[in-house]
């Protein structure tokens, strides 16, 4: 994901065995690694682990659903913060027919992990 040249990005910092957020909680921002190991779980289930470069907790800003599942950091991870309304100018200014597919992905998911 491509970031706008001269703006202000939050960063933050989570240190090894930290939760950057619970599964059910709710999401306004998602999170872009630049340096780390994030994993991903589901009733304690590991479904994805995550390094530089990736992008999680999009979900919950795509269809404005509680958090899927777990984020935990497993080693110290820097991230950058893309908040709700960066995330979705971002998103209106892609192609229709990407927004569609983007939503039509989330919900089978969320319908797969139920």
């Amino acid at each position: 994901m491509a970031l706008e040249k001269g703006r202000v990005l939050e960063r933050k910092v989570f240190y090894a065995g930290q939760n950057v957020f619970k599964e059910g909680d709710s999401g306004d921002r998602a999170y872009l690694i630049q340096d780390g190991t994030i994993e991903i779980s589901k009733n304690g289930l590991m479904l994805a682990t995550l390094t530089k470069g990736e992008l999680f907790g999009e979900m919950a800003l795509v269809d404005d659903q509680p958090r899927m599942a777990t984020a935990k950091a497993l080693t110290d991870v820097s991230v950058v913060i893309i908040g709700r309304d960066a995330f979705r100018e971002k998103l209106a200014r892609s192609d229709p027919f990407i927004r569609g597919l983007l939503n039509i992905f989330v919900r089978n998911i969320r319908n797969l992990t139920r």
